[in-house]
């Protein structure tokens, strides 16, 4: 008999650490969970999901307009911001109780309540104490908004899928994925935009072809992008209204300030300390190959280890967390070639290194790319452009990145991104048959490289 009230305690229920709960608990394993907030985590309830259901919402103006190139008249359009939340929250809903079902069918325990540590076996749930033999921590992150003088006025991703009313004017700052693809949301749905954001370009960290690219297309579609500019301060009026003021001393109205400046680690009151887990400054919980703290039966997955802080990542790592501790197959993660998505407008997918990382990893490169109207367009007369590149190491072939910016690019790279981790080449590719007529041939129909 176990001195245990648990072989795994799970704080955190999201997709990592719900993953990881009905796995261990597939291999026999006594499982509990606890979260204080809605099962399903920062995903389903207030990220991807939402956010893809507003961007789907956010498509159909310019749809209506395209349709005329194709012989359709198009009556009289309304939109209804409430009904699309309403319809939304309805859908978090059902995903709510579908999360819920799945730890209920898999046999974990779930403690609707605030977990803290209080030393490396025992959590306090409420006004109980319980013991496990082994704890992951897998508690996300939360948005980050600088201090700022009236930072109170500003919102967050968060508060955006819970607005009463759709913002005349936003001014959306930051310029990584959840700023991009917001901004394109508020505009999509009719709303005047301006992005601010403090670096050159938007989208840090990804291929330069693909910043350039998007910042244009946004652009075309009446987004103003202000880069290189931070606010210094937010005052609301007696209307409403709030006033930003710049670096530069200039000002802008809007009904909406919304910051996506990042995220950061949910490790309040988690009781760190007092096991003894180290912590970085920023909340991060280190972390090695396995998943494992500094402490042998403490362990953390997803968000609040800032490895990759995406979705199917952090599922990755709670399943391989569970196979290594519970299923007998240790399983170390591999980061390698994980693709990923903005929903921006139009949309952007990679996989792989950028060209300036692929230079530093693989050597010469052999670049290809290709700039196109998608055939949709040609009838629809907009002028919407697809950037598709691929990077090629130039002494073995193999293909080390690929980075799509255009309609479908989500969907055209998941496919090929199983290519490009299995380690294929470039001749592999052109030895591939392209399907006519589609934007994805384009990347098998690639010969000669631009750069090389």
């Amino acid at each position: 008999m176990s001195k245990f009230d648990f072989d795994l305690f799970v704080i955190g229920a999201g997709s990592g650490g719900v993953r990881a709960a009905r796995i261990a608990a597939g291999h026999g394993a006594r499982v509990g969970i606890c979260e204080s907030s809605r099962v399903g985590g920062t995903c389903v309830i207030r990220g991807c999901v939402p956010k893809k259901l507003l961007s789907y919402a956010s498509h159909f103006a310019e749809e209506f307009e395209d349709a005329k190139g194709y012989g359709w008249e198009v009556g009289e359009t309304r939109f209804s911001w409430p009904r699309l939340i309403e319809n939304k929250n309805r859908e978090i809903d059902r995903l709510n109780q579908v999360y819920l079902r799945l730890l209920d069918d898999s046999g974990v325990t779930l403690f609707p309540v605030h977990g803290t540590l209080l030393d490396s076996h025992q959590v306090q749930l409420g006004e109980d104490i319980i013991s496990a033999e082994k704890i992951l921590i897998a508690t996300g992150g939360h948005p980050w908004v600088p201090d700022i003088p009236g930072a109170e006025h500003s919102i967050t991703s968060d508060e955006a899928f819970h607005l009463e009313s759709l913002p005349g004017r936003v001014i959306v700052v930051g310029g990584g994925f959840i700023a991009c693809e917001f901004a394109g949301i508020f505009n999509g749905l009719g709303s005047e935009v301006v992005q601010a954001y403090r670096g050159d370009q938007i989208l840090r960290s990804f291929d330069q072809d693909v910043r350039d690219t998007l910042a244009g297309e946004m652009e075309k579609k009446g987004i103003e992008i202000r880069l290189k500019t931070n606010i210094t301060e937010l005052t609301r009026h007696a209307d409403g209204q709030i006033t930003a003021r710049f670096e530069d001393g200039s000002e802008l109205q809007a009904d909406t300030v919304m910051y996506a400046t990042g995220r950061v680690p949910n490790v309040r009151s988690l009781g760190l300390h007092a096991a003894g887990v180290h912590a970085l400054p920023g909340g991060t919980i280190p972390v090695d190959e396995y998943s494992r703290t500094n402490l042998p039966n403490i362990f953390a997955v997803g968000d609040v280890t800032n490895r990759v802080n995406l979705t199917p990542v952090a599922l990755m790592e709670g399943h391989a967390f569970a196979d290594s501790e519970f299923g007998g197959n240790p399983r170390p993660v591999n980061h390698d070639f994980i693709p990923s998505a903005v929903f921006s407008h139009p949309p952007v997918s990679t996989v792989g290194y950028t060209e300036e990382e692929a230079a530093v990893h693989y050597g010469k490169l052999d670049i290809y790319k290709s700039v196109f109207t998608p055939m949709k367009h040609t009838l629809s007369g907009r002028e919407e452009k697809t950037m598709m590149k691929l990077l090629v190491q130039a002494s073995s072939g193999k293909v080390v990145g690929m980075h799509v910016v255009g309609m479908d690019a989500p969907e055209i790279v998941q496919g090929f991104a199983v290519a490009i981790k299995s380690g294929l080449t470039k001749q592999q590719f052109d030895d591939t048959t392209g399907i006519h007529p589609t934007a994805a041939e384009e990347l098998v129909t690639m010969r000669l490289p631009v750069q090389g």
